[in-house]
């Protein structure tokens, strides 16, 4: 008899544990084992060690970020929890009033405008309005090398306004303007394609700061204006005061492009007939779209009046428009056809960056940061303008190191709203608050540092040496560009 082949499996291999993740504990366990000062509170402390391991864990990307939201949620149920409070050191917060704190953020209307923006963009795509608007831009545009890159600004442009998500409308824009670069004849790692694929990420990155609702840190923006500060930016106030930039800062950005890569062809031979051809593809306008193209059409109307003809907000506005488009027979999907399209893990990151951000306020480690930062830096003797280029200058820095400026946010923004609370004088918190939210999409340097920069490199057309070439020049002028509007445009709207 022969005895059967037994095939011995290798049991799976065990994954290390993340430097990352280890050097986030220990540095999070530094900071509690440091000597406490007497004017910050218990809870305060261990806040500082919370949001210690959270920028250690987010820069090197240890973990996903929807884990470390969980990590981050767990640590504060008990290390606060087990903190005495704030009003009474006496009685300690005990784990389901700090479990609640961790989850504050979850009941904040800007969340709940993240979530209705990824379901706009899920029926975007869904419906494929969004290739259509950028097809229809591109085949009016031309087939010139200038006026193609020229269409790709105007394309993200136009999405910005209608599509909620950075990466959803790179992931859309990436493979038509593939089509068109083929349609030149070149090669993938020609000058003509790395200068339409680096103009398609930075212009994304540009209109970020343009459009209030076409990125997600600028909602949690918005969010800690209403935590910390009790008030927030209109939709049209914020496209009065980021569109003028986000348009000079587009011509720079081809410009620059047409300079540091110049064409190797100055039209395309069959560019315009191969935008058609897809068009033509696609057939006419489907009924879902027009009604997608209507509730959007709409939706921008209600966000550039509020305060002026009606005193609806962004958020209810935002979920009327999604119960017309989930509505049956008129709407254009349903819950099965969105759910796994939403990336869920973006809410819940979300939410727990409001939390992290409102609970360094109660405890008070956002007030005694903020007092050590002034203190430390003399911010307090300097001009307005001074502050708002050293703390711009700090964020745009420090963005080198975080692959997501939703981390950054959660991480940063509420520090610095709580050094600017403390700063003295008469100027608009508000408004500065605003302007360093601008400054949070400079992720023009590294691929890495914004998603839709990786979205783009993964076409292959460009190296991260040459996106640099470009990314340095932009985050430089565009550094200065903010600061001739802070001490100019924003100054006469009151923003500074």
């Amino acid at each position: 008899m022969s005895t059967p082949d037994v095939s011995v499996q290798s049991p799976p291999q065990k994954k290390a544990i993340p430097i990352g993740l280890i050097a986030g504990v220990v540095v999070m366990i530094a900071v509690l084992f440091i000597p406490m000062p007497d004017d910050l509170p218990v809870a305060g402390h261990r806040m500082l060690a919370i949001l210690a391991f959270a920028v250690v864990v987010w820069i090197t990307e240890a973990v996903s970020y929807e884990a470390s939201a969980i990590i981050i949620t767990s640590l504060m149920a008990f290390l606060v929890g087990t903190a005495p409070t704030v009003q009474d050191p006496s009685v300690e917060y005990g784990t389901s009033r700090a479990i609640s704190m961790a989850l504050a953020g979850f009941s904040n209307s800007a969340l709940a405008l993240v979530a209705g923006a990824l379901f706009i963009a899920a029926a975007m795509t869904l419906t494929g309005l969004d290739r259509r608007i950028a097809l229809v831009t591109l085949s009016k545009i031309g087939t010139s090398t200038r006026r193609v890159m020229i269409g790709a600004v105007a394309v993200t442009i136009l999405l910005s306004l209608v599509v909620p998500s950075a990466t959803a409308r790179s992931a859309c824009v990436v493979p038509i303007m593939m089509g068109v670069i083929a349609a030149f004849g070149v090669d993938k790692r020609s000058n003509i394609a790395a200068g339409i694929m680096i103009i398609v990420a930075q212009a994304t990155s540009i209109w970020n700061v343009g459009i209030q609702t076409a990125a997600a840190q600028n909602l949690l923006t918005v969010g800690f204006m209403d935590k910390m500060l009790g008030d927030r930016i209109t939709w049209a106030e914020w496209l009065v005061a980021g569109a003028p930039w986000a348009i000079i800062m587009s011509v720079v950005l081809v410009v620059l492009v047409l300079k540091l890569m110049p064409p190797e062809a100055d039209a395309i031979a069959g560019g315009k007939e191969a935008v058609e051809a897809q068009l033509r593809e696609m057939g006419p306008m489907t009924s879902s779209q027009k009604r997608l193209l209507a509730v959007s059409i709409g939706l921008l109307l209600f966000w550039a009046t509020e305060g002026k003809l009606h005193r609806f907000d962004t958020t209810s506005v935002t979920y009327v428009g999604l119960v017309v488009l989930m509505l049956p027979r008129f709407g254009v999907m349903t819950w099965k056809d969105v759910q796994s399209r939403i990336p869920w893990g973006t809410v819940i990151v979300f939410g727990v960056g409001i939390s992290l951000g409102t609970a360094l306020l109660t405890t008070q480690a956002g007030q005694w940061l903020g007092n050590h930062v002034v203190a430390a830096t003399g911010l307090d003797s300097l001009p307005t303008l001074s502050i708002f280029a050293i703390l711009a200058a700090f964020l745009i820095l420090i963005h080198l190191g975080f692959a997501s400026a939703t981390a950054l946010t959660s991480a940063m923004l509420p520090i610095l709203i709580a050094v600017l609370q403390t700063l003295p004088g008469d100027f608009n918190r508000l408004g500065m608050t605003m302007l360093l939210g601008f400054t949070v999409s400079f992720g023009f340097i590294l691929p890495i540092n914004a998603p839709q920069n990786m979205v783009c490199l993964g076409t292959d057309t460009f190296t991260a040496k040459q996106f640099a070439k470009v990314g340095i020049i932009v985050t430089v002028v565009g550094y200065a560009l903010l600061l001739v509007f802070a001490a100019t445009y924003w100054r006469w709207l009151g923003w500074l």
